[in-house]
């Protein structure tokens, strides 16, 4: 029998396009699946109680701000961008980028952008705006329609983007002035949402669930035997979350220690384990982890 909807569900976005795939991912990692077709914008969803509808991200920070839904991934140039007024509940990392301000590569920033007549082009008109007065730059704005990064230098002396490796930036010789902000995938919900007991426990699960995931993916388990005499030696350096669990072996032959470790001490944590009398190491990938 399929689950009964709630009469009040949570109204949760979900973004269309290039944020879908790595969004729908995290999602179906913390055991939440969405059921849609190509066409389909409502899809449904193995979360009871929840409402989906899949928007472009733009949109999804309109609609929180004004309350038309409650939960949304974004990313946060764009809440920025549109001053929205909503409650960050948690950063993904997904999606990262930097907003950062570039000029062809062979010209001086001051000379350039304060001469009269300067352009700076981009689709972050408010962002643009703000940073020009903050620069002190006698400078206009062009608003850009997309491919930014090819207007100079025949059609503006910079350009304010968003950029996840530079190597666009370079092909098109601009080199980067400054970095207004790092910008990355975030679940953000409605302020009217939070102030409602009942959809804000809802929201709380969603996020403990969707921070599970994340936790996981930084972590590995790691699991070893070692001696009664060698025990101390070993989990007196393990970088744990909080105390390792160690159990006693068949026939009181030494003790079982196992540990969730961050994931880039790793190579340096197994010869560790080693030259203090582990063995029997297992290295495995969890699912969740709830602290």
């Amino acid at each position: 029998m399929a689950p009964q909807q709630s009469t009040n569900p949570i109204r949760i976005a979900i973004p269309k396009g290039r944020m879908y795939e790595g969004v729908t991912k995290l999602m179906g990692e913390a055991g939440i699946s969405l059921r849609t077709s190509s066409r389909d914008y409502r899809p449904s969803i193995s979360l009871d109680g929840f409402d989906v509808k899949i928007l472009k991200p733009r949109a999804i920070i309109e609609m929180l701000d004004v309350g038309a839904r409650d939960l949304g991934f974004a990313g946060a140039d764009w809440v920025c961008e549109d001053n929205a007024d909503l409650v960050e509940l948690l950063d993904t990392e997904l999606d990262r980028v930097r907003l950062v301000a570039a000029i062809p590569a062979e010209s001086d920033e001051n000379d350039l952008l304060n001469r009269d007549g300067a352009l700076i082009a981009s689709e972050y008109t408010n962002i643009t705006k703000n940073w020009i007065d903050q620069k002190g730059f006698n400078a206009q704005l062009l608003r850009s329609y997309g491919a930014t990064e090819v207007l100079p230098p025949e059609d503006a002396d910079c350009i304010i983007d968003n950029t996840a490796t530079g190597s666009t930036l370079s092909a098109n010789n601009l080199r980067i002035i400054d970095e207004l902000m790092i910008s990355t995938t975030r679940i953000y919900a409605s302020k009217q949402a939070m102030e409602d007991d009942r959809k804000r426990e809802s929201i709380d699960r969603f996020v403990l669930l969707i921070r599970s995931v994340l936790e996981a993916r930084k972590r590995v388990m790691v699991e070893l035997n070692v001696s009664a005499k060698d025990l101390e030696s070993v989990i007196n350096g393990l970088p744990c979350m909080r105390q390792p669990t160690v159990a006693p072996m068949h026939n009181s032959d030494g003790f079982a220690v196992k540990v969730a470790v961050p994931r880039e001490e790793l190579t340096s944590l197994i010869p560790y384990i080693k030259a203090r009398g582990g063995t029997d190491i297992i290295v495995s990938k969890p699912g969740q982890i709830v602290p």
